[in-house]
């Protein structure tokens, strides 16, 4: 059964009304995690990748 482009609208704002939106202080919260995490994860690979580069400069003798 196809649904027409009225039905579709329709059905598009039911949902969009049953969303349940992040408080301001919630969403400041959630960014402030992740822009942290993402700064963690990056500091963890440089190590990493550093450490491989040292590995492969003594086996290659550079």
């Amino acid at each position: 059964m196809k649904t027409t482009p009225a039905q579709f609208v329709r059905q598009v704002k039911q949902e969009v009304s049953k969303i349940t939106w992040p408080s301001r202080s919630a969403a400041s919260q959630g960014t402030i995690v992740v822009i942290l995490m993402s700064i963690a994860l990056a500091a963890f690979l440089f190590i990493v990748d550093m450490f491989f580069a040292g590995i492969i400069r003594v086996v290659l003798g550079g």
